[in-house]
């Protein structure tokens, strides 16, 4: 049942436009954790004030996201790891989140 390198590495619109961004904002995020809590801390410390106050921390998270959302070896790397998450879903019917969630309980 092996699928042609064409077919398994296709990606129906809604997985380029939907899905692998989602990774890559997820992932992106985790990479710019430092600029996250900079700006959540600044956000938290500012109140109503924050728009005008975090200006700095907002601009350096925003360059840190757009360096990765920008960068074609990250859509690569996220788009791997989605078609890797989609060929186990394919095999198995669970999705990876539930996969990794979800330790049987009973036998």
């Amino acid at each position: 049942m092996e699928m042609s390198a064409g077919t398994k590495q296709h990606l129906r619109h809604v997985e380029k436009d939907v899905l692998i961004p989602k990774i890559m904002r997820e992932k992106a995020r985790e990479r710019c954790s430092e600029q996250v809590q900079d700006f959540t801390k600044c956000c938290k410390d500012s109140g109503i004030l924050m728009v005008v106050k975090c200006r700095k921390e907002n601009s350096a998270l925003k360059e840190c996201l757009t360096a990765y959302y920008n960068d074609p070896a990250f859509y690569e790397e996220c788009k791997m790891e989605y078609l890797k998450e989609r060929e186990e879903f394919r095999k198995t019917g669970i999705p990876t989140k539930k996969r990794l969630q979800k330790l049987p309980t009973s036998m």
